[in-house]
Formats: structure tokens, sequence, C-alpha cells
């Protein structure tokens, strides 16, 4: 399944969840195994509209508020380490855009 329309990454979103150091749901040391950073969000926000563009939808689930779309791909950090992810998408209800929500560890990738 292919993406269309418009893909967000809010700012806020990288600055305030996935880059912050957090007691609870921390992304931050698993996203600094590849070299991500605060001060390279940039980075990462370029990496995940890679990451919608290369790779296909691998779920889709209905919500109150929309529809959710599950993207497993890779990223390549700043230092060059790679991280399988999975990311999850919204389109939400009487919008176009389709707007980054979180990711995680992909755990059932298996390097050969």
């Amino acid at each position: 399944m292919e993406i269309s329309g418009e893909v967000k990454v809010p700012k806020k979103k990288l600055l305030q969840y996935l880059l912050l150091s957090r007691d609870e749901d921390d992304k931050s040391e698993f996203l600094k195994i590849a070299g991500y950073k605060l001060s390279n969000w940039q980075r990462l926000r370029k990496d995940l509209y890679e990451l919608v563009k290369e790779n296909e939808v691998t779920n889709t689930e209905q919500s109150p508020y929309g529809v959710k779309y599950e993207i497993q791909g890779r990223l390549e950090g700043p230092n060059g380490k790679k991280l399988n992810v999975v990311s999850i998408w919204i389109k939400l209800r009487g919008k176009k855009e389709l707007r980054f929500v979180t990711l995680f560890p992909d755990t059932e990738v298996h390097e050969q």
C-alpha cells in the first residue's frame, strides 16, 4: 500500500518525546545507538520522511481518530549505525496529511 498526501513529522514530537530522556517509554537511548540526539533532530526528521517514502505499509488499523499505519524499515543514523524500527503514523479523519505518531525497535527483524 502506498501513502498519498502530505507527510508531517512535528518538531515538538521529536524534541519533547523521541529525543528527550524520559522515565517511562524512553526512545532516546535506542535512537542514541545510531547517533540521533537533540542537537541533530533535523536529521531524524529527514530520515523519517525517507522511511515513509521507501517502505511499504505493513499494517493498518482503524482508530476513533482515523486510520493508523504501521511502516517497518531501517534508519541509518548520523554515525552510520542502522536501526530496524516500526513507525506508527495516522491519517486523522477529515485530514489529508499523514502524521508521525511514534516508533519503537523492530524486534522481529533478524540480520542475515
